[in-house]
């Protein structure tokens, strides 16, 4: 089969390869579209490398060339009677492989207690080595796959993953009783009146929704990015609009809350020069969500101002919690049932669509231009 292969830093190139062998508990799929996401670019830039060898390191790609893509919807080409799925049939894909989607006889610690994403044996479809959805084919466990409501687009769902990883972030924020400030306090006193929120791309849209749409969240939502489009399209969903490129995020946190800062910051740009300015942009005792990678170019120094405020710091990873009595992620479930209902509205954040496996690289490499939001590869 053909794949588009990161065989170096920066090269991807489309080969043919073996093609996946599907087990008995195994779906066979043909990806259909294949969102793009932020670790794509930090893994195709060799900035990062999560295929972590046995001894701790990093496994390079000249000894494993990697297959990216873990946004995926695929189309059931072969499947297991058990998995109640028929050929044809859309699936939106969680691509984390679990002790119970492993079929491990004993569960680690983290499935055995519903933190299946933090599993001993934790492995990830187009991120650790796994081969991902840039290919003509995969192969996933039947109980990764979720039937795709007929009234949902391909590319539309492709949005399912990004947007489960910000729901889970939103459980995490909420269920760490010891920050000093609460989304859902019921004391004012001890409330979130300003939420920050720093870059415009599909997380920090994704993020104003769940804060309004799904969490009911009344208070300010700020959003900072010197793209008017992204601008615009946070203002349609409840924020208020900071330009970044006026000024810096601090200087704009502090200017519209009167020099208070917000009660909660969420870090969704993954720049360097941003995530020295999280410190002036936080209220004290307040909370920083870190839940962008990269910030390239930020020394360790910068915590020192972030220490004097005394903050609770979150960093959420992953999508794929607790499972139902199948093994089936409840989140992705979650994600999928806001995108049908229109709870959660990702059309318009879809503003560049390629086609085909010879676009992968561009999809991936390219720098995005400052009106793109999301890009979804459709094969």
């Amino acid at each position: 089969m053909r794949a588009a292969v990161l065989c170096a830093p920066r090269c991807i190139e489309v080969r043919s390869v073996a093609a996946p062998e599907r087990g008995p508990l195994d779906l066979l799929l043909r990806p259909v579209a294949v969102g793009v996401c932020g670790t794509d670019a930090h893994i195709f830039s060799g900035a990062a490398n999560y295929n972590i060898g046995a001894d701790g390191r990093a496994v390079p790609l000249a000894q494993h060339p990697q297959v990216l893509g873990h946004e995926v919807i695929a189309q059931v080409l072969e499947a297991p009677s058990i998995a109640g799925l028929r050929v044809g049939q859309l699936v939106a894909l969680d691509q984390g492989l679990n002790c119970h989607s492993q079929s491990r006889a004993a569960l680690c610690l983290y499935c055995a207690s519903g933190h299946s994403h933090h599993c001993a044996h934790y492995r990830e479809h187009g991120i650790t080595g796994v081969q991902g959805g840039f290919a003509e084919r995969m192969v996933l466990p039947w109980m990764n796959a979720l039937p795709l409501p007929a009234t949902l687009a391909p590319e539309q769902a492709a949005c399912t993953e990004p947007l489960a990883c910000v729901l889970h972030a939103c459980d995490v924020l909420q269920r760490t009783r010891s920050a000093r400030f609460q989304l859902a306090a019921p004391d004012a006193i001890d409330a979130v009146r300003t939420v920050a929120i720093c870059g415009g791309g599909a997380a920090g849209q994704l993020f104003v929704q769940v804060l309004r749409a799904v969490l009911g969240f009344r208070g300010r939502v700020l959003l900072s990015d010197p793209s008017a489009l992204k601008r615009e399209l946070a203002v349609a969903h409840g924020a208020e609009s900071l330009d970044a490129s006026a000024a810096p995020f601090d200087e704009l946190v502090r200017a519209a809350t009167a020099g208070l800062g917000a009660e909660l910051v969420i870090e969704a740009s993954g720049s360097g020069a941003v995530f020295a300015t999280l410190a002036g942009a936080l209220r004290r005792q307040g909370t920083v969500l870190l839940y962008a990678h990269g910030h390239g170019g930020a020394e360790l120094s910068v915590l020192n101002s972030l220490h004097w405020l005394e903050p609770t710091l979150l960093l959420p990873n992953g999508a794929s919690g607790p499972l139902d009595a199948q093994g089936r992620p409840l989140i992705y479930q979650r994600a999928l049932a806001a995108l049908e209902s229109g709870q959660v509205r990702v059309a318009p954040l879809i503003t560049k669509r390629l086609h085909g496996l010879d676009q992968v690289a561009a999809a991936v490499g390219e720098p995005m231009a400052q009106g793109e939001v999301k890009r979804v590869v459709l094969l």
